[in-house]
């Protein structure tokens, strides 16, 4: 019997089972009854049958070459089920070839994002508008369409929730253009930053948290560099009054704002928060004034919050506010010297991360906290400011990249070195940001298993027609970036540093 056709898989579902088991895996599944099941559930109804059968060979091929072309599939059933005009849907997908790519890889590559199709199927005809995917809403567009959406609703737990689905439609945008490398991993990261800051801005609206008070984004949100699923390092600060009347009316404001971001819902949450980094971390008040950060940070500041404060930024509440907080804190972040001993103090942040990682055997795998990762680069980075920003305001950059480009072109980092710094950032980040698009969840380290590593190596676009080992590749890949980070490491902050006891807290851990 001659190879079967894939119409014929459909219009003549008694084919014998070897004949099927061929024509599938051609097309790169691994369970063969399944992806078979899962087509014949597709076409169980006669007019969804025909339809399909106009558009299978290249629904097959664009499967083939999804992340995962099994999961792939049995998403596309489920989402097919779901969508309300099956003669739309495929009219839609046999005169798009980009619909059909869209659709098989955002499938194949991300759970996350497949749900939020599968639960509002007509979000395709949306995503694939040439005029939204090509181009990345600005903060401006963002705003105003939050604005126009909260308007016909009165009660904060309406607005709230609408704040989610705002959020999940927009990660929609975000991750589908990432996935399609539609957009580069400098503007992604710039994307979901610049949503963050519409969404706390419009919570703190919400709950009434704005007036006499600023929200400090520090980390990567303060840095414009968030991750596809990220907390949010937070800071809170309020205007102190005359007369110093009572900090209580300001504690419960801030309260209130982390409880409408973190609170989840069957919408899921606006934002986890994360305020560690503000003054006393868990221990401290949730809010402080500027005359307070000041008597803190003089008398008990660390090295690690000289580092922490470079990144710090105005993204919601009063921003004349939050600017005055940056300016004021300038001085403890650039004016000591950065020494011999505050290089040793970051060396030191570094040790314990690096035990943990290797007990948990991700030494070399997690993309953030192991051996040669972000973290690495962050502090690499930051010190280099910390050390000479004093004298240079061009150093003083709240964002990784930007920061890196202006130490080379201070004479501060040798070509060679920000050309690995900047390549291992970009990949990294983007490594990480693949991780988390799959399930919605921080996770930084490659996966164990081999079908996972695949399906990420692919997702990353590794497996074009001469790597026959994509995820082999990929690690390789990885392997020599993140050596080369180590190096440099290991040059700016060599262990000899450490010898002295430590002299100060380590920062939170991770």
């Amino acid at each position: 019997m001659s190879a079967p056709v894939p119409r014929d898989l459909l219009l003549a579902p008694q084919l014998a089972p070897d004949a099927v088991a061929r024509l599938l895996a051609a097309y790169g599944f691994r369970d063969l009854r399944a992806a078979d099941a899962n087509l014949q559930q597709i076409a169980a109804d006669p007019l969804v049958r025909t339809l399909l059968a106009d558009i299978v060979d290249e629904l097959l091929f664009c499967l083939k070459r999804s992340p995962d072309p099994d999961l792939a599939l049995a998403r596309f059933e489920r989402f097919v089920a779901a969508s309300l005009g099956p003669r739309e849907l495929f009219a839609s997908l046999k005169g798009s070839p980009l619909t059909l790519e869209l659709i098989t890889r955002v499938f194949g590559a991300s759970p996350f994002m497949a749900e939020i199709l599968i639960r509002n199927p007509g979000d395709l005809y949306w995503i694939t508008d040439p005029a939204v995917l090509g181009a990345r809403r600005t903060k401006q567009a963002l705003a105003r369409g939050l604005k126009a959406a909260l308007l016909p609703f009165r009660t904060d737990e309406k607005r709230l929730d609408l704040l989610r689905l705002f959020k999940r439609r927009e990660l929609l945008h975000i991750g589908v253009r990432d996935l399609l490398r539609r957009a580069t991993v400098e503007e992604t990261l710039a994307a979901l930053s610049e949503l963050a800051e519409v969404l706390i801005e419009a919570a703190c609206t919400i709950t009434g948290g704005g007036a006499g008070r600023a929200v400090i984004g520090l980390g990567k949100l303060g840095g414009g560099e968030l991750n596809f699923s990220s907390d949010v390092d937070l800071m809170y600060v309020h205007s102190e009054a005359r007369g110093r009347p009572s900090v209580e009316p300001h504690e419960t404001a801030a309260r209130r704002l982390t409880a409408a971001l973190g609170a989840s819902t069957n919408e899921g949450h606006v934002f986890r928060v994360d305020l560690r980094l503000r003054p006393e971390g868990r221990l401290g008040s949730l809010t402080h004034s500027i005359p307070s950060l000041r008597r803190y940070y003089a008398e008990r500041g660390r090295t690690w919050e000289r580092l922490a404060l470079i990144k710090a930024r105005p993204v919601a509440g009063d921003k004349r506010l939050g600017a005055r907080m940056v300016e004021a804190v300038r001085g403890f972040v650039y004016d000591p010297p950065f020494d011999d001993a505050a290089f040793a103090a970051v060396r030191r942040l570094k040790e314990p991360i690096d035990a943990k990682m290797r007990s948990r055997g991700e030494d070399a795998t997690n993309v953030k906290l192991g051996a040669g990762g972000i973290r690495e680069i962050e502090f690499t980075v930051q010190a280099l400011q910390a050390r000479h920003g004093r004298d240079d305001a061009r150093l003083r950059r709240p964002g990784t990249m930007e920061a890196l480009a202006a130490l080379r072109e201070a004479g501060h980092v040798a070509a060679a070195e920000h050309d690995a710094l900047a390549d291992a950032y970009l990949f990294l980040r983007d490594v990480e940001n693949k991780l988390q698009m799959a399930s919605d969840a921080q996770v930084h380290a490659i996966p164990r298993d081999d079908a996972a590593r695949l399906t990420l190596a692919r997702t990353l676009g590794y497996g074009g027609d001469a790597d026959a080992d994509p995820a082999r590749t990929f690690l390789s890949d990885l392997a020599r970036r993140t050596t080369a980070v180590r190096a440099i490491f290991d040059r700016m902050f060599p262990a000899a540093l450490t010898d002295a006891p430590a002299a100060e807290p380590s920062a939170p851990e991770e």
